[in-house]
């Protein structure tokens, strides 16, 4: 497991401060380095722990994945970086750091705010995993309606805004800082000679000539470095490709329509897979609450796939003809209306804004080219198919009370969200062969 480096990292880089813990009260730098050092350990921890299934299970999805990765954005990334350039810029403008008392109070309202935004969010995310898999003594969800499990983690919301909020002040505090420190020095434009460092290669061999060879070449030392890189990624990546098997298939589903494809693209620009995940794990909480699992063959055509890592909304894999085409017309509208309680903003702008359909020709040529097998010359026809499939759904929405037009990008959104899940969705999927195949329209 990649623990065990990772902690080797953590506990060197502790180790190596062993000789300098009476200063660490006094300095703001070695405060940073090992909360930064520390908070790496945490995250380096979690990381491998996550892959285990009985793990991912339970923090998938949830606000706990936030946590996770916000310990390591702001406590090893950010404090490090600060760490760093508390020590570094003083030098290079030969000079003191301007205020001790200013980088003292970054340190503190920094970890305060990493304190408040990462214990919100575990505690936001255990709250939403106990929610979701809870059934009652009948068997039936003890929270079917997934925005219960919504309201219940606004507070949590609030203290995380308080969290940022501290880390923000903290690196306003600290830019000024640092600036204050650049203007009362003079910019050294080279570093005085110091004594060579003690050799660690033996200076005759022939390792100690290449090391020295590198470390006089900088730009060659980083592209020999990234061919190494590269190489072991080709061992990892070509094999994937080269088996056929490793990428399944089921007959029944088929490449985005072109309007589906318009609308895929409006749904990925508005950012609705931050909130919403497109995958349902084979767990019995989430096929009773939105349906069939998802299959690895669904997705052969998603280019770039929604699975998502969080759930601030319910998964939509399985959104398609849940609802009518009203319902999407009017939850997009005002998603309060449709949900009381929703913290979903509204889009009233999809019902003003012409659908561009001059990409059309070139979305379904790019897709072509990555392997979605549209026919040769279909992208001279796939504006006659978008607009017959936008005018269904405009008539159907304006037979059901919606001032709507064919050419409005609400069309295109609404076109996307009920193909979702609809290749296999209500069939029984153990034998996928004996599923009819569709039609590209």
């Amino acid at each position: 497991m990649l623990i065990a480096p990772s902690w080797g990292g953590m506990i060197n880089g502790l180790l190596t401060l062993r000789g300098a813990w009476d200063k660490v009260r006094e300095d703001p730098i070695l405060k940073f380095m090992v909360v930064a050092v520390t908070a790496y350990g945490m995250a380096t921890f979690e990381g491998p722990m996550l892959s285990l299934k009985n793990v991912n299970a339970i923090a998938h999805f949830t606000d706990w994945i936030v946590s996770h990765v916000h310990v390591g954005a702001l406590g090893w990334n950010g404090f490090l970086t600060f760490g760093v350039l508390y020590w570094l810029v003083p030098k290079i403008y030969g000079t003191n750091l301007y205020s001790k008392k200013l980088a003292n109070f970054h340190f503190w309202i920094g970890t305060l705010g990493i304190v408040f935004y990462a214990s919100a969010m575990y505690w936001a995310g255990i709250t939403q995993s106990l929610m979701w898999k809870e059934f009652t003594a009948e068997g039936i969800l003890q929270y079917p309606n997934f925005l219960e499990t919504v309201t219940q983690i606004i507070p949590m919301y609030a203290i995380r805004s308080i969290g940022g909020t501290f880390y923000l002040t903290g690196v306003i505090v600290g830019v000024y800082n640092l600036y204050k420190t650049s203007t009362q020095g003079r910019l050294i434009a080279e570093e005085p000679a110091e004594a060579p460092a003690r050799e660690l290669i033996e200076p005759g061999s022939a390792a100690g000539a290449r090391h020295r060879w590198l470390e006089k070449r900088p730009v060659k030392f980083a592209l020999v470095s990234l061919v190494v890189v590269l190489i072991g990624g080709l061992v990892e990546l070509i094999p994937t490709f080269l088996v056929k098997s490793n990428v399944p298939t089921i007959s029944s589903v088929k490449p985005y329509t072109p309007l589906e494809l318009q609308g895929r693209d409006i749904y990925i620009r508005e950012g609705c897979n931050n909130c919403h995940s497109q995958m349902i794990r084979p767990f019995r909480s989430e096929t009773e609450r939105y349906g069939e699992y998802s299959k690895a063959g669904e997705f052969v055509y998603d280019h770039p796939f929604l699975w998502g890592s969080k759930r601030t909304g319910p998964d939509l894999h399985r959104e398609g003809k849940k609802y009518p085409n009203v319902w999407h017309y009017l939850h997009m509208d005002d998603p309060a209306s449709i949900s009381p309680g929703s913290i979903m903003p509204r889009y009233t702008w999809l019902f003003e804004q012409s659908l561009d359909i001059s990409t059309t020709e070139a979305k379904i040529n790019a897709m072509r080219k990555i392997g979605v097998p549209y026919p040769e010359g279909y992208e001279t026809q796939a504006l006659n198919d978008l607009t017959k499939q936008a005018d269904e759904i405009t008539k159907d929405l304006q037979k059901n009370g919606a001032p709507v037009t064919s050419d409005k990008e609400i069309i295109a959104l609404i076109a996307y969200l009920q193909r979702l899940g609809t290749d296999i969705k209500g069939e029984i999927t153990a034998d996928i062969k004996t599923i009819e195949p569709k039609e590209v329209k």
